[in-house]
């Protein structure tokens, strides 16, 4: 034994303890720390590994989803054979091959805030790997209540942006970002696409900010954004101050419990879902959506209607409703079709998951098409509940 690591210990992280400001220890701290990842998604696969290798004593996982053979793009916590089987149970294992020594604890579940303060209290450190903005509201609001310090990450396509919020006098999330921004503002990673890599660059940047800070070494991001321009292969770095006037961490907090974070942010997200920012989610049923099940009933009575699939060329290609008398109009196209479609007849449109769709209607609607509705879920919900061989992604 050399100051309470093992001959073991002393072999794994050798590495660790011979740099001088971490040492022995810097990694017994390590070893009696715990972080908690908020999605086993793309972000938190590379910070998971990495936690769980530098012996992070206890890693929580939050996550709800299965896998699906597109997250394996970016998602290398998962391998081909993991396909359709629960993320967690998948994650677990891995993590467990990886150091044995390391107590990994998993919630199935989304996170809410009627479980928020249940899961996340408890942890020195957490890690937001979500993929909505609702969920990224909540995290920082139950952090900053309960006095717990974030890694934030977000992705799309080449970029990414990290930072470490709420922790001691520095800013939090909502100080950067105070309201959520206009649902069909801010493209998804299912619409817009990311790079396999950068959610590796950007998660492996949380982890280390949660090393340096269980450690108690170095300068976090604390009062700094990080851009990360993958295509240029740029880094800069912007000074971000609490703001005195911040609803939650500020000098006079008027947000002091957790809210309704789908409402706040307009519907963004099915629950508050854990995952990379790959996702599009699916929003509530209302007066100008239908479901799958009438869709289906529809067809099958022969009704005349019109089905448009406003995703993209290769969306398409993956799984479609042709056999149905879909037509692909890719929603950036639309207006240019507008003259090809009949005001007279129902007109039904579907996406991916809903939002896009959403999208499509509101503007057909303006353009004279009162018909217009949009499939609840998209193809989805059609896979999952009118066709399970239909391929999903």
């Amino acid at each position: 034994m050399d100051g309470g690591l093992s001959r073991d210990e002393l072999v794994r992280y050798g590495r660790h303890v011979s740099i001088p400001e971490v040492g022995v220890e810097g990694q017994r701290r390590l070893l009696a720390s715990s972080v908690l990842i908020v999605g086993a998604g793309g972000l938190g696969s590379p910070a998971a590994l990495y936690l769980a290798a530098a012996g992070v004593g206890r890693i929580g996982l939050v996550d709800h989803d299965r896998v699906e053979l597109s997250n394996l793009q970016r998602q290398v916590l998962y391998d081909t054979d993991a396909v359709g089987t629960p993320k967690l149970a998948s994650a677990r294992a891995r993590l467990a091959g990886l150091n044995p020594d390391v107590a990994v604890e998993t919630f199935d579940a989304r996170l809410d805030s009627g479980n928020a303060f249940e899961i996340l209290e408890g942890w020195d450190f957490v890690i937001d790997g979500s993929d909505n903005f609702p969920t990224r509201y909540l995290v920082n609001d139950a952090c900053v209540m309960l006095g717990t310090p974030l890694a934030y990450g977000a992705i799309l396509r080449f970029e990414g942006q990290a930072s470490v919020f709420a922790a001691h006098d520095g800013p939090c999330y909502r100080c950067l970002f105070r309201d959520p921004p206009p649902p069909d503002l801010v493209p998804n990673c299912a619409e817009a696409g990311v790079l396999g890599v950068l959610p590796g660059i950007v998660g492996s940047i949380q982890a280390n900010e949660a090393i340096k800070w269980l450690a108690g070494i170095g300068d976090t991001l604390a009062g700094r954004l990080l851009l990360i321009d993958a295509l240029r292969m740029e880094f800069r770095s912007l000074d971000i101050a609490r703001d005195p006037e911040c609803v939650v961490c500020g000098s006079e907090p008027t947000v002091t419990e957790l809210i309704d974070y789908e409402r706040f942010c307009g519907g963004t997200a099915d629950g508050a879902s854990a995952g990379d920012g790959s996702a599009e989610t699916e929003g509530a049923m209302d007066d100008f959506d239908i479901d799958v099940h009438e869709l289906k009933r529809r067809i099958d009575a022969g009704e005349r209607f019109q089905l448009v699939d406003v995703r993209e060329d290769y969306e398409w290609a993956i799984c479609n409703l042709e056999d149905a008398g879909a037509r692909l109009v890719p929603l950036a196209t639309l207006p240019e079709a507008v003259e090809s479609l009949d005001a007279s007849e129902p007109l039904i449109i579907h996406c991916r998951s809903g939002p896009r769709g959403d999208r499509a209607v509101e503007y057909l609607r303006t353009v004279g098409f009162d018909n217009a509705v949009n499939l609840a879920g998209g193809i989805l919900a059609w896979a999952e509940e009118i066709d399970p061989a239909m391929p999903q992604y």
